[in-house]
């Protein structure tokens, strides 16, 4: 057997990818797709990859959407529980670590090339060891400053999406009063998110009196043929996610750049710059200047998470 490989996972919603890494890099064409409908958590996932592939792997890092605590994580939208301890004595690895889907984003965005993305705003060269912010938008929103100092990097846990959803007009307004009375907390992530692009829509319709809620791939359809009611609330979504991106970059100062990832804006990215994006994201006042400093792109990996999950790895293997 292969000693010298790790194994990484990223669970999502419906599937789970499993790869084997070397020195902190994804073996491509060892990726490998499972359903979670056909399995009861991740150990018979692993099990079968790593019987299959013939590897008792030194590391293990596995990243899942939902809280991670003491490496302990639940998975928000599935019945499974990850274990690190339980895990390294099922494997036998020397070190297993599980993450948040979203720090093992933000543990890739170092080591993505051009290729895995697309510009949305230049900005200006990054230096050395510069913060970076990781945006997702997807089933919900949240988003993680990345710390680099040396070989090491940190990437905090974050709930950022739930921050208050506030108004600056009056169409803003009638818009947060009616997701207060829809939700009972008019946060963010009610309007940013793939439900939230939902609401917006939802919320268009009662706003001019006219049309039906519809799911968002019909939204999406519905803009991407001019369909008026879609073009106002996907302007919405990104005057908000423009306005919501350029508050984060002046808590963090992000210089290092400002990384989008998540589903929806995978399909409003070609959009973004004619939506509004830069001018909801550089709209501070006297700080409007200063804004244009943060590159922003979108990121076009598929399997980013498992870029992440073999760097961070690598990272405490060598420690």
């Amino acid at each position: 057997m292969t000693q010298e490989l790790s194994v990484v996972a990223d669970i999502g919603g419906t599937n789970t990818r499993v790869a084997l890494s070397r020195d902190g890099q994804v073996l491509d064409d060892s990726i490998r797709r499972f359903r979670n409908s056909e399995n009861a958590g991740i150990e018979p996932i692993l099990d079968s990859y790593l019987d299959d592939q013939k590897v008792a792997p030194v590391g293990v890092c596995i990243d899942m959407a939902g809280p991670v605590h003491d490496g302990v994580g639940t998975l928000t939208n599935l019945d499974w529980t990850v274990d690190s301890a339980a895990l390294k004595k099922r494997i036998g690895a020397a070190r297993v670590a599980v993450l948040n889907d979203l720090q093992a984003q933000g543990f890739a965005v170092a080591h993505l090339g051009h290729d895995s993305l697309s510009p949305v705003l230049t900005g200006r060269e990054a230096p050395a060891d510069a913060v970076r912010l990781v945006v997702n938008v997807g089933t919900g929103l949240n988003a993680v400053p990345v710390y680099t100092q040396g070989a090491r990097t940190l990437v905090p846990p974050a709930e950022a999406g739930h921050v208050s959803l506030l108004a600056r007009d009056a169409e803003e307004l009638r818009l947060v009063d009616w997701v207060a009375e829809k939700t009972g907390h008019p946060g963010l992530e009610e309007i940013l998110s793939g439900r939230g692009l939902e609401r917006l829509y939802a919320w268009v319709c009662h706003d001019e009196g006219d049309g039906l809620p519809l799911p968002a791939a019909e939204i999406m359809a519905g803009f991407e043929a001019g369909e008026p009611r879609a073009q106002r609330a996907a302007r919405l979504f990104v005057r908000f996610l423009g306005r919501y991106t350029g508050d984060l970059a002046l808590v963090t100062l992000p210089f290092g750049g400002i990384y989008l990832v998540g589903g929806v804006t995978r399909h409003l990215g070609p959009h973004l710059r004619h939506l509004g994006f830069a001018e909801a994201f550089a709209d501070k006042g006297r700080f409007n200047a200063y804004m244009t400093q943060f590159p922003v792109d979108l990121v076009t990996d598929d399997y980013a998470a498992l870029r992440g999950c073999a760097a961070h790895l690598a990272e405490i293997m060598a420690a």
